[in-house]
């Protein structure tokens, strides 16, 4: 069934890093690509600093719906893609700059229905989608064993054999909270500044359901393809698994991924299709976290495209986690 937009929904988004991103890659002009439309945060950010157009994708339908009210106002300078980001060569190509806010957006969070968050009740759903199984399908029919791993694979959670066990045993699950109450019982009262003991787990489901670490990891190569010489790509992340395949691409697609062993075969040497503008990610400065603390987790990686040929990389080059059965 179709979400629909809740009073929270109208409420105003600050994307992360956005300031950061627009120094660092001034002067922003061209076309972009924002894979992660979201709330337009980003796509309305490039627009008024200078981008002649910006080409929005999103796999969430809703994201359209309610940028309806704003959109109109850029004319022909935003092109609206519902897709997914993994496919963006296909969208488009020679493009300016691609931007990926990665992971779930406070416009889905914010509502209840999409069954993202642990602090409101809701239906077990999840998908940005909003087709194909939910995360009620796996919560309430994967195997104790498949469940476990999701949730350690997906959320680096370490006590997911104890929640997967509580998980099946209270089956069948409904809500959003109910699920969250099972976990926190299975965890230790978190100390003040701690994340929410539901954070984890619900992390890994969400990313289960939208198939998410497989689209990064073709959106990045699809980033490549699509982008021209000279072109900018920016990824924000929020947890580590993220960060480390992103960081393990550009490495790898910057010439920094030789070999390890002096003594191994030497590999055919790929020219670089990407410059690093730091080995380091950016973070929110104090000022930012204070005013969002969404960014508090936020990492942001630039790279500048060569000129050199679009090459793949393997999924184990990314140590990309895998879940069979999902």
């Amino acid at each position: 069934m179709a979400a629909t937009a809740s009073s929270d929904a109208s409420a105003p988004h600050t994307p992360v890093l956005l300031s950061a991103i627009l120094k660092a890659v001034a002067p922003v002009r061209g076309t972009w690509l924002d894979g992660t439309f979201g709330a337009g945060g980003y796509t309305r950010g490039l627009l008024d600093a200078g981008a002649a157009r910006v080409i929005a994708v999103d796999r969430d339908p809703l994201a359209f719906e309610l940028a309806a009210d704003w959109a109109a106002g850029y004319g022909d300078r935003l092109v609206q893609q519902p897709g997914n980001f993994a496919q963006m060569d296909s969208y488009a190509s020679g493009l300016d700059g691609v931007v990926l806010d990665l992971g779930v957006s406070s416009m889905q969070l914010d509502q209840a229905e999409r069954g993202f968050s642990f602090l409101r009740d809701g239906p077990l759903d999840m998908r940005m989608s909003q087709e194909g199984p939910s995360a009620a399908d796996i919560v309430n029919s994967a195997s104790e064993e498949l469940l476990a791993t999701i949730l350690f694979q997906y959320g680096e959670e370490r006590a997911s054999r104890r929640i997967a066990r509580a998980i099946t045993r209270a089956r069948p699950i409904a809500g959003t909270l109910q699920l969250a109450e099972i976990i926190e019982g299975c965890l230790p009262r978190p100390k003040p500044g701690q994340s929410h003991p539901a954070t984890r787990s619900f992390q890994a489901l969400r990313i289960a359901v939208n198939d998410e670490y497989d689209a990064l990891f073709h959106g990045l190569m699809a980033a490549e393809r699509a982008l021209a010489p000279g072109g900018q790509l920016a990824v924000v992340t929020f947890h580590s698994v993220e960060d480390r395949m992103v960081k393990r691409f550009l490495t790898a697609r910057s010439g920094g991924g030789g070999n390890a062993n002096r003594y191994a075969p030497q590999a055919e040497i790929v020219p670089p299709g990407f410059t690093l503008a730091s080995r380091k990610a950016t973070v929110a400065d104090a000022a930012e976290v204070a005013a969002n603390p969404r960014a508090r987790s936020a990492k942001l990686r630039l790279a500048t495209r060569t000129d050199a040929p679009a090459a793949p990389v393997d999924a184990k080059t990314l140590n990309m986690p895998t879940v069979k059965e999902v």
